[in-house]
Order: structure tokens, then sequence, then C-alpha cells
């Protein structure tokens, strides 16, 4: 576009991060966007802005300050009430008419913007219009500090000069919403020394395509490794306002450089029950429909848009040197992507590093009602108030957890005193989580039945503190929140590493000074991600129970191939736990159900035998090489295979539990190089569990077949000591600290250091007791993994005994 800056009008391409004094964050983002990342692939749509001079020039012309000052004063002396402090303010502007040369420089600017899309149209400029999005931009908008992200309008699809002024005018009345109001005097600004600056910007039509919001850190955690799109059909403002459940993709941003690999971490199907479009052709005016059966099965995009969006966010963050929070379009008739908005993401931003706040639970086993997505990693109890509209926002207290569909921007003056809140509604960037975040209120959105099944008045307690899946629980429940500062913990020579079993927790702990995690359970994967038994979706034909079968199809939604649901939900998961961790090691065991669990899987007692004792029966290594289930390691194979070479997570070690004899173990190792799995091949390194008489016995033997060890105690002690771990009634002779038990780990670790191999310890009893783990630092075990909760009192008795340790040898 035709340079055109005037002190009322400057285009986007004249525009740098250092003019937000003149045009706002979101306009000056905008145009350091164009200016600097459009040269590097970044689509921006082209515009212009105006200025704060020219939004002074409006009031000066129309002689408002004096007005508006007036009623700021009456409002500050509760003279007036917020909501008529606002109207009337507004009510100002409408009434205003815009001063000649500002109306001229906007019309002039719109037409050259126009006749870059349109350059034979001079003889009819009217019908010859580009459609524009007419977006407000404050002039202390956007900082590190404070978003005011929805606190000002934006108008979509505005087509014609008459059409454009109209807007325009909406958006300077908007610097007074009650939510802009409200949040200007939460973060301490001047009301009179905020202007306000439109952005005109060439419309791209997406109601019939998709769009959504993508955040450069995941949103729950910080952890700056992941991010987190979503998106929905039709215009972006369903997925901002939560109206939505969008889809949500994952992509581990320290891969994306590399284009031999997909580093897709997860990609989960939102119901998108509706869309947005525009309710006609040549006007502004939206409405929303419900989408089909067929967009609702599927994603609004697939793996390569998501990529290309990640890189351009990660070109975006890099270029800022912030984490930032990003608004995307898909244009409906080239299918080419664009980047609307890109504004500092101001929580995790601000997160003062080295201090680790950890809530949990105290009761046992209560009630859960539901679950949802958690935002704000903290739990909360208080009583339920149904708001469905602003008539029902009275009487909020510290002590009210909202209950809504979806909340509204002009909520924010009541949402703020809450305690917390719930949604039917809504993704983890929608405007309930966004303003949750930054009000420091736990949520749990996307609930899908809140509203239908809480009543006013309910005491329930929620929690966002158990990963991903924020839970809703009946009561009011006890719970302990611990906070620890990490900077002043010891650094062990022993390396210190987690046990996790759920990829929903794994981000939430990426703060922990942990080397590792020692042990990811595969089976817990399974059971929760997939619940599907891997031979059932193998063979399909031999289930005969309809309702499994319509269990099985439902889960399966979208996958024409069976096997592929279970390889892409297994691969999801064990990268988050991967990434969570990366570049360091992380253990991940194949599975290791027991016959009685695997036959409680849906479609699992068509495949699994009845077994007198599953414990010492058909589990672990004895399964891979079978011909009854090896086609469903197989599939864990693939998975495995898919998160090292295909998403590049290749710190991921491969460890075979229950490997009773060393033919056994030539077996599995045969398999797995069978499909795709080869020891040594791609770096991958392949790991034993230590957990049999027989690996101790023969630790030697063994250790020329793998790479390293790791106790697994639990079954270990089971063993040396013939007493039977699920047994009750034999609780008090299970001892890890027995003699027997002991020395058993002390010799398999003297053999296996001579045998020039690692050997690290992934049993409860550190977790337990962190008396144990001075055993085995002065057994000289290389690490010692445990459950996050008890990571910081490990690390300091591990450093305890090493220092110890030391002054013996001395």
């Amino acid at each position: 576009m035709k340079s055109n800056q005037t002190s009322y009008i400057i285009p986007f391409s004249d525009l740098t991060i250092k003019d937000v004094p003149k045009v706002g964050g979101k306009n000056a983002s905008l145009g350091e966007m164009v200016k600097h990342l459009q040269p590097l692939g970044v689509n921006i749509p082209d515009g212009f802005a105006t200025t704060s001079d020219a939004y002074r020039y409006f009031l000066k012309s129309n002689r408002l300050e004096d007005d508006i000052k007036k009623i700021l004063d009456e409002y500050n002396s509760g003279k007036i009430e917020l909501d008529e402090a606002g109207r009337t303010i507004r009510q100002l502007f409408q009434k205003s008419t815009f001063p000649i040369a500002l109306a001229e420089s906007i019309q002039q600017a719109y037409r050259e913007l126009s006749l870059k899309f349109f350059p034979d149209s001079h003889e009819n400029p009217e019908t010859f219009c580009v459609d524009v999005a007419v977006r407000s931009s404050a002039t202390a908008e956007d900082l590190p500090h404070a978003s005011f992200a929805g606190q000002q309008e934006t108008y979509l699809n505005v087509h014609g000069r008459e059409a454009l002024m109209k807007a325009c005018k909406s958006c300077f009345a908007s610097l007074f919403t009650n939510r802009a109001m409200v949040y200007r005097e939460k973060m301490g600004f001047d009301h009179m020394k905020v202007a306000l600056s439109i952005g005109v910007q060439k419309m791209v039509r997406a109601d019939k395509s998709s769009s959504g919001v993508m955040f450069t850190v995941d949103t729950e955690t910080g952890f700056p490794n992941a991010l987190i799109i979503n998106g929905s059909w039709g215009l972006g403002e369903n997925v901002v306002k939560g109206t939505v459940n969008p889809d949500q993709f994952y992509v581990f941003k320290p891969k994306l450089g590399d284009s031999e690999k997909t580093p897709l971490l997860d990609r989960m199907l939102g119901s998108k029950e509706m869309k947005m479009i525009y309710a006609s052709d040549d006007g502004g005016t939206t409405e929303n429909i419900p989408t089909t059966i067929a967009e609702r099965q599927s994603f609004v995009l697939n793996n390569d848009e998501v990529l290309k969006l990640a890189r351009w966010g990660v070109t975006i963050e890099n270029h800022y040197g912030r984490a930032m929070d990003i608004e995307w379009v898909k244009d409906d008739l080239t299918g080419d992507l664009f980047i609307v908005q890109a504004r500092p993401e101001t929580i995790h931003s601000m997160h003062a590093n080295g201090t680790f706040k950890n809530y949990s639970l105290k009761e046992e086993s209560p009630e859960l009602l539901m679950t949802g997505l958690s935002v704000g990693n903290t739990i909360v109890s208080g009583k339920v108030k149904i708001v469905h509209d602003t008539t029902d926002l009275s009487g909020i207290d510290s002590d009210t957890i909202l209950v809504t569909e979806m909340t509204e921007p002009d909520w924010v003056p009541a949402l703020r005193n809450s305690a917390g809140i719930v949604t039917d509604f809504g993704g983890r960037t929608c405007h309930a989580a966004i303003v949750s975040r930054e009000l420091g209120i736990p949520a749990v959105v996307g609930t899908e039945k809140a509203t239908k099944t809480l009543k006013e008045g309910d005491h329930i307690t929620i929690s966002s503190a158990e990963g991903d899946e924020g839970k809703i629980y009946k009561g009011r429940l006890r719970f302990d929140v611990e906070e620890t500062d990490l900077g002043i913990l010891p650094e062990p020579a022993t390396s210190v590493m987690l046990n996790l079993a759920t990829p929903e927790s794994a981000f939430k702990w990426w703060e922990l000074p942990v080397k590792g995690v020692g042990l990811a359970r595969m089976e817990f994967i399974i059971s929760n991600h997939i619940r599907i038994h891997p031979m059932a979706l193998v063979h399909p034909d031999r289930i005969n129970d309809e309702d499994e079968f319509r269990k099985i199809r439902k889960l399966t939604t979208g996958y024409s191939d069976l096997k592929e649901y279970f390889v892409d939900r297994l691969a999801s998961g064990i990268s988050k736990i991967a990434a969570s961790q990366y570049p360091h090691p992380v253990i991940v065991r194949s599975s290791d159900f027991k016959t009685n669990e695997y036959a409680g899987l849906i479609g699992g007692r068509y495949f699994e035998p009845r077994e007198e004792n599953p414990m010492l029966g058909w589990r672990g290594a004895s399964r891979y090489y079978s011909e009854n289930y090896r086609e469903g390691f197989e599939l864990e194979c693939r998975a495995l295979k898919k998160v090292r070479e295909v998403i590049g997570l290749d710190n991921v070690i491969v460890m075979i539990p229950f490997c009773r004899t060393l033919t056994e173990a030539d077996k599995v190792l045969a398999v797995m190089a069978e499909y795709g799995l080869k020891k040594g091949e791609n770096g991958l390194q392949i790991y034993m569990m230590c957990e049999i008489p027989s690996n101790y016995i023969l630790a030697e033997q063994f250790a020329k077949k793998f790479n390293g060890f790791s106790i697994g105690s639990n079954d270990l002690t089971q063993l040396i000591l013939g007493v039977d771990r699920d047994s009750g009634s034999m609780a008090h002779l299970f001892d890890e600290s027995d003699p027997a038990v002991k020395t058993a780990i002390r010799e398999v670790i003297e053999r296996t250091h001579k045998a020039g191999i690692k050997v690290g310890f992934c049993g409860q009893a550190p977790s337990n007791d962190t008396e144990y783990a001075k055993f085995l630092v002065d057994c000289g075990i290389d690490s010692i993994s445990v459950v996050p909760d008890s990571v910081v009192g490990v690390i300091q008795k591990v450093a305890e005994a090493e220092a110890k340790k030391g002054e013996l040898v001395v």
C-alpha cells in the first residue's frame, strides 16, 4: 500500500513496536510483523492504523474531555454505578461526529488499501472496496504485564466507507466498556491517559473455513517447550469467547526446526457444536449455526497446517523475545493461513522462577461429579452460583463458584470477586480461561454439563491441579498447599528422576530440578487414554458383544484403521511425558498389565485367559513374543518408534519388565528388532527391569543383553520374600527394607557396575521413606526415580547421604 502516513493515519508497513504510544500494542505489533516477519514467510493481512492523536483530535473537536472527566468523577465518588458511567460515556461518543480532516484521512487510507486489491476500480470506488476488520487497540494495550485482551471491540466484515466510519466511532466508544474500565483500574491505568487507536485490516474470510488462537507456551503450567493451538470452524469469536469446545493441538517447539520430524505431541478433537458465520455477504452481522456431523468429527487443521502455524508462532516468539498470544485464521477461498493478532502472553511471562507451589487433595476417594479442562493449577472450594446472564451476577463473593455455559467479557467486574469458574463450553484459550488466569482464579472449562448437573447453592470443590483434566468434586474438600524455593535445593551427584504415569500431569513438573523420568508406565496410558485392548483393535471381528463394539467405534471415531488409533494415542501420551523432560532421558516401560487387568479393557475378555495368580502369570516379557499378544506388542513398538523417529523425541529409552530368563530376553529383543526397535540403531537404548531373583542371580549375563537396569523393588520384594504384594493379610511381611531384599539390591548394583552398565531404582520405597534414599546412595546407585511429591525430600536426603559418604571416604 502507498504510504499515507499523517499525524492521524499510519500504514502497518510504516509501524514498529516502538510505536505503542501512537497506535497501541495491537496495531504496533501488526506493523512490527508486517515489517520484519512477513519477509520471513509469516502471512499478515495488510492495513493501517489511526493514531492516539486522531483519538484526542476526535475528543477535542467534539469537546468530550470535560464531560468524560465529570462522569468519571461521579463514578469514583460513588454517585453513579459503573454501568451508568460506562453507558453514558459511550453515548457521548456515538452522538459525536468525525472532524472532516480525520474522516478524510481514514477514507483515503481505506481507498488506497482497496486499490491494492482492486487496482482497476478507480471509476467505481464504492463497489470495489475491500472488506476489512476494524479492531480497537488501546495505547497502553498488550504490555508484558497487561494484555487488555477482549476489553475493547472488534468489528468484522466491514464493507464501504459509511460502514467503516460507523465501526470506527464504535471502536472509540468501546474504550469505555465496563470491562475495559474495570481492567484499567485493576492494572493502575488512568482512564484519561489511555487513548484508542483503530486498526483497519484486510478481512480474511474464515466463516466457511476455520480460525482460532495459539499460545507459544503451555497455558496451564508455563512449560516453555510446548505450543498450544485451539481452533474451530467459522470465525474465531467462538473460540475466544468459549462458545464451543475447540480442537486442541500440542506441538513440541525444539523439534520444529527439523524438517524430517513431525513434532505434534497431541491432537484432541473438540465437539465444535456450532460455527459463527456472516449473516449476509455485505454486512458485518454474524450468526451461529449448527455444525454438521462431518465437521464435528473432523479436525479443523491438518498436521502440515498445525506445524506451519507452530513455526510461525516460534518465529514471532523469537522476534519478540517472550511468549506470545496469537490469533490465526484460514482463508475461505485460498486455504492460506494468516496471523491477525499477536500480543504478549501476560501470565507465565511474569512468573517468578524458582518458586514451586503444589496443591494436593487430602480427602480419600472423593465423589467426582464431572470433568473438564483444567485452568489455573490450584484447588478451591465454594458454593455454586448458576449464571445465565448479567442479571444473575449479583451477590458473587469469595465463596462463590460461578457456573455458566460460558463467560462474557462484560462479566469481568463480577468474575474478579469469585472463588472459581466452571463452564459448559470453551477450551484453554477461551475468555473464561484467559480471565481466570489473569485474575488468579482456578477454573474448569468445557465440562459440557455443569449448568445442567450442578444446583444453585451446592457445595463443591474444583481442582485444576491434577493435570490436563480439571475435576469437580462434591462437597468442600480439604487440601494442602506446599511451596518450595527450588533455588535453595542442593544438586546431588546421584540423578533424581521422576516416576510418571499420566501424560496430563507431565508438564506440571517441568520446573522440578530432576534429571529425567526413571519410570513412565505405558499401561496407565493404555487404560486411561486408549481404554481398548490392543488385540480387540487388531481383531475386532472377535468381539461378539454389540455394546462393547459400539464403545470401540465411538472411541475410534475418525479412524478407518483401528490399529492407528492405538498407535496415535499411545504415541501422544508417551510424547507428552518425554517432551516434559527433554533432552534428559525418559525411560518408558512397555506394558505390564496382568491378565485380570487386561481383561478389564474394552474387548479384553475375548483375549485374556483366567489365571489363579495373575501376578505370577502371563505378564511382561512373556507376552511380547507370544502368538496370542505379539500383534498387540507390535502396536506398542510402532508407537515407540513414532515417538523417537517421527516426532523426534529420541530421549526415550525403552524398558522391558518381568523378563524371566536369558532366552526370553533374546526372544523379546528379536521381536523388537523385527518391529523397528533394534538396540543401538538410531541411538536406541533398551533397559530391563531388575525385579526377579533370576535377574539378580544372572545380573552379569543379563547386562550383556541390555543397556541398563532399573530395580523394581515391589516385585523384587514379593519374589524374594515369597509374599503376594496384593495380599492384605500378608501386608505385614511385605518389607522393602528386609535384609534379604537390601542384600540383593546392594549386590546387583555392585555386579551391574562391574559389567559396565548403569542401574537405577524406580521402586516406591524412597517415595515413602526418604531414609531409603540414603541406603541407595551408600550402595552407589546411579539414579533414583520417585513420585513428584517426594522429589524435594529425596533430593535433600540424597545430598545429605552423599556428603556423609564423602566424609567417610576421606
